[in-house]
């Protein structure tokens, strides 16, 4: 009887507790790495994050910011046949917000004009309050 009411209980926490679970509305994803299956890992995932419906919001620092700079050919990967770049632009196409952070152009010789249609400079203040956020997962590559 004891472990009937104790059963009980733990069904009830169960359904009670995954009723005030959160959805997430979509992915923070900071990318600072140069390395091309890297890049395409974040890229491949914030794409099927879009495709389900959530939002994916993009820093791109270091090497990465290298992916928002027009005329960059990248590596392509296999079995996509597609480059981090191109996925990118896809990615933008589809509503991903996509930003570089602001110590990349400055420290690469860069100015804004040399960036991809689609892509800004981030503010810091906003970014760090959308990793803030706990409506979004952070994952950083």
């Amino acid at each position: 009887m004891k472990k009937v009411g104790l059963m009980a209980v733990c069904l009830v926490f169960l359904f009670v507790s995954s009723g005030f679970a959160k959805e997430s509305k979509g992915l923070n994803v900071i990318v600072t790495s140069g390395d091309a299956q890297t890049q395409m890992m974040a890229m491949a995932l914030s794409m099927m994050t879009i495709k389900k419906g959530k939002e994916v919001k993009m820093v791109l620092c270091s090497k990465a910011g290298d992916l928002a700079v027009k005329g960059m050919k990248g590596e392509i990967i296999k079995p996509l046949n597609k480059s981090p770049e191109m996925m990118l632009k896809a990615l933008i196409q589809k509503g991903a917000t996509v930003k570089v952070c602001p110590l990349y152009l400055p420290n690469a010789a860069k100015d804004e004009s040399v960036l991809i249609d689609g892509v800004t400079v981030a503010v810091p203040a906003e970014v760090a309050a959308s990793l803030l956020d706990d409506e979004y997962q952070n994952l950083s590559y």
